[in-house]
């Protein structure tokens, strides 16, 4: 008697944990937020770790930027 309640119960858990991961896998409602979450964590780090050679490389597009426009006038 109790094998049979244990399996019936088994096989309940089995189809809702199917459903469950079913329903998961077609949810979309926060896939967005989570892909802007982590491309920004990911361009942000690349800043901090890039930070003294981006800041040479603007100041040096600025530079150029300037001088060349003196050149028109």
């Amino acid at each position: 008697m109790w094998k049979k309640k244990c399996i019936g119960t088994i096989y309940r858990f089995q189809i809702g944990l199917q459903n469950a991961i079913r329903r998961f896998i077609w949810e979309e409602d926060g896939i967005g937020t989570v892909e802007m979450i982590l491309i920004l964590v990911v361009l942000i780090g690349l800043v901090l770790i890039f930070k003294s050679q981006l800041t040479r490389l603007v100041n040096d597009i600025f530079s150029q930027i300037t001088s060349k426009s003196r050149q028109i006038y």
